[in-house]
């Protein structure tokens, strides 16, 4: 019995991954599943870069507006209901698609991880808001340096600037009697994945990739990026909240508090996904072997499309 197709469009932020999705969804007949760790959250649309009705032009998408911006998304989540979504496209015969630069969502996916078996992934808020208490009041840094004690090959794969996956590889040790989250993970990827998978990453030269990150940024500042950002604190979500510490939230959220300027939010805004893109592609580099890699500043949409199509 063969494998279901699964494709996977992957690459760092600001690329073109959805433009190209699209498309290709109306090519073969497929349906969009976010993997991206901000976009599943409602009222948070300019800083996420979420695509509009009309750019999805059609296309049924999933795993975007539907959660609260106080509520936690987690990889565990993600794969839960990704699995649910893919069950009814596979079953009203179209051809899922995965877009998203979360590469660590993916790869759970792909490889199948079984996160359901212990309470990590329901998680321990005490925990989790004392760890994020101590990156807010000492330092990242010294989040990264009590992980590098637990679990040294977990610390070596993670930046201490990826507050989130610190604080959950900390979260895991605690909540399962010892046990470390990167023989956890070795021992997850030696599963076998349920999916036929065509994984394509997009990639573009760094200094491109930059230029493009950096026009994208100033978008959001003059569509209204500060001004979201107000209207959640409005509406009671919590600075400290998962959700607002996404890039542009977190950058934001000091300028309305009158800790800096906005020219200075800003540029800080654009220094961290510059870093986090940078960070996107070693991870794929690194972890997708297998996955074809397609030069967006080559060729055209319509090109890297047709390529993908004669690819499966």
């Amino acid at each position: 019995m063969s494998l279901p197709k699964l494709i996977v469009i992957a690459g760092p932020t600001a690329v073109g991954k959805t433009k190209i999705a699209i498309e290709l969804a109306k090519r073969i007949n497929g349906e969009i599943i976010s993997a991206d760790s901000m976009q599943v959250y409602k009222y948070m649309d300019i800083g996420t870069a979420k695509p509009t009705l009309e750019e999805m032009d059609g296309i049924k998408h999933y795993l975007i507006d539907e959660i609260e911006p106080n509520d936690a998304y987690s990889v565990a989540v993600f794969v839960q209901k990704s699995k649910e979504y893919l069950h009814d496209i596979y079953q009203r015969g179209k051809q899922p698609i995965i877009v998203g630069g979360t590469g660590f969502y993916i790869n759970a996916l792909v490889c199948d991880n079984n996160f359901m078996s212990t309470d990590i992934e329901v998680g321990n808020t005490t925990i989790r808001e004392e760890l994020y208490r101590m990156a807010n009041e000492q330092s990242e840094l010294s989040l990264h340096n009590m992980l590098m004690e637990i679990d040294p090959v977990a610390a070596e794969r993670i930046h201490p600037n990826n507050v989130k996956r610190v604080i959950r590889a900390i979260e895991f040790h605690k909540l399962t009697d010892g046990k470390l989250i990167s023989e956890h993970n070795d021992a997850e990827k030696l599963r076998t994945s349920p999916y036929d998978v065509s994984l394509f990453v997009l990639d573009m030269p760094r200094g491109k990739l930059y230029e493009r990150i950096e026009l994208r940024i100033d978008k959001m500042i003059e569509d209204g990026l500060v001004g979201e950002v107000q209207h959640l604190l409005d509406m009671g979500v919590s600075p400290d909240a998962i959700s607002m510490r996404g890039l542009g939230y977190k950058e934001v959220v000091p300028y309305l508090q009158g800790h800096t300027t906005l020219d200075e939010a800003t540029e800080l805004l654009k220094r961290n996904t510059r870093r986090f893109a940078k960070r996107q592609l070693t991870w794929f580099k690194h972890q997708c072997p297998n996955a074809t890699t397609i030069s967006v500043d080559e060729t055209g949409n319509e090109s890297i499309i047709n390529n993908i199509i004669r690819a499966l």
